[in-house]
């Protein structure tokens, strides 16, 4: 993971050195060769179909005298300005079994020394789910073990959109934020409680200032700019002391507030003290997706519904006539408990609910606002209306009805 800054070097461990800027206006995807301190493109690979034929690797002993070429001798080349193509063929020719293994053996041997011996690298566009790849493969505990399929059904679960207002607890080196910003689009409003950069739809607060007995620090008062005795370089200070103080001062108050859409967490501290913070802001029908907490939610009747989901992935190898899944697999991607935050009201029921719908919608056909409150009441003016239209009906037969 490399940011290009023009005029910088750039040097990759096996690969080489190569100016950054080199990179800069080519699109992502490109395969590029080093050579000298030079890059070049290289053309894309295409795929071809392997031959079956009767050879096969049980008769194959691989040991240490099959490739009488020496790794000294292979150094050599390399320092000789041999190129990778060269060596990989000197290799072969020179491979006492080499003639002995099955297409597919040979096609991986190929790779195998392509991957050891040449220069080449390719740029990858850097979208959350590479990232997350990323760093699943190199340092899964730097991101809480969140593989790509896990952090996609905690935005999904946590019903992340543009325009949305999402609390977040993020200790995976900020992979949720920047999840939830991207899917936010520029609209909405986001507020995590970890020290991460801030934009103009997110702020950041920590435990402390989360908390509402919290007493922040007074800014310093900005002074004058006549003022004698004070530097340019004192008054940015104090109006980026000021400028800060208020951002935080802000944002408790957007928090406090509450009325979010969901609340996010991944962290190292116990979720279910980071819930009892926090569920106080999340509005009624909020999501809750928690990475790490048990079911011992359901005794409580402010939340509905909570449930543990493991999300579970294969990969697999797509090449023609070798598409098969992956022989290494990660175990688990994590489990993930997710619960909608509901209003505990004693006094609703469905029953009422309904009724009242029902008389709402009547006033809106009739115009008529005195409608009674309860369901006896409710029941009993229907019977009342029920014994009009009787009467009524009775009223219009003896009309109709001949004297004699």
């Amino acid at each position: 993971m490399a940011r290009p800054k023009a005029s910088r070097w750039k040097r990759m461990r096996r690969v080489g050195s190569f100016r950054a800027n080199e990179l800069i206006g080519h699109p992502y995807g490109l395969t590029y060769e080093i050579r000298g301190k030079e890059l070049t493109v290289q053309p894309p690979h295409t795929l071809q179909e392997v031959e079956e034929t009767d050879a096969t690797n049980e008769l194959i002993n691989d040991g240490e005298f099959v490739q009488p070429l020496t790794l000294s001798e292979i150094e050599g080349l390399k320092k000789s300005g041999v190129h990778a193509t060269d060596i990989i063929k000197a290799q072969i020719e020179q491979h006492a079994n080499y003639s002995m293994k099955t297409e597919y053996s040979k096609e991986k041997y190929k790779q195998r020394k392509e991957a050891k011996y040449s220069k080449t690298f390719s740029t990858v566009e850097p979208t959350i789910y590479n990232v997350c790849d990323h760093w699943f493969k190199k340092d899964q505990n730097r991101i809480r073990d969140i593989r790509p399929d896990t952090l996609s059904q905690i935005l999904n679960l946590a019903n992340v959109r543009p325009g949305g207002r999402y609390i977040a607890v993020d200790d995976a080196s900020g992979l949720l934020v920047s999840a939830i910003l991207e899917r936010l689009g520029g609209e909405g409003r986001l507020i995590s409680i970890c020290d991460t950069v801030v934009t103009k739809i997110h702020s950041s607060l920590n435990w402390a200032t989360a908390q509402e007995d919290y007493t922040p620090v007074a800014a310093v008062a900005q002074e004058s700019s006549s003022e004698v005795g004070k530097s340019e370089r004192h008054r940015i200070r104090l109006d980026k002391r000021k400028n800060a103080a208020d951002s935080l001062l802000n944002a408790r108050e957007e928090l406090f507030a509450g009325e979010y859409d969901a609340l996010l967490i991944a962290s190292d501290y116990d979720p279910l003290e980071i819930l009892q913070n926090l569920i106080l802001y999340v509005a009624g029908s909020g999501s809750i997706p928690l990475t790490e907490l048990q079911s011992n939610l359901r005794l409580d009747p402010s939340y509905l519904a909570p449930s543990i989901t493991e999300s579970w992935l294969r990969r697999y190898q797509v090449l023609p006539g070798r598409t098969h899944p992956t022989m290494n697999t990660s175990g688990s991607g994590g489990f993930l408990l997710h619960a909608i935050k509901v209003y505990d009201d004693p006094n609703a029921s469905k029953v009422s609910s309904h009724r009242q719908s029902k008389r709402r919608k009547k006033e809106a056909d009739e115009g008529d606002s005195s409608v009674p409150q309860t369901l006896e009441s409710y029941e009993t003016t229907e019977l009342k209306e029920e014994d009009t239209t009787v009467a009524d009906q009775a009223s219009l037969t003896n009309k109709m009805e001949p004297t004699g």
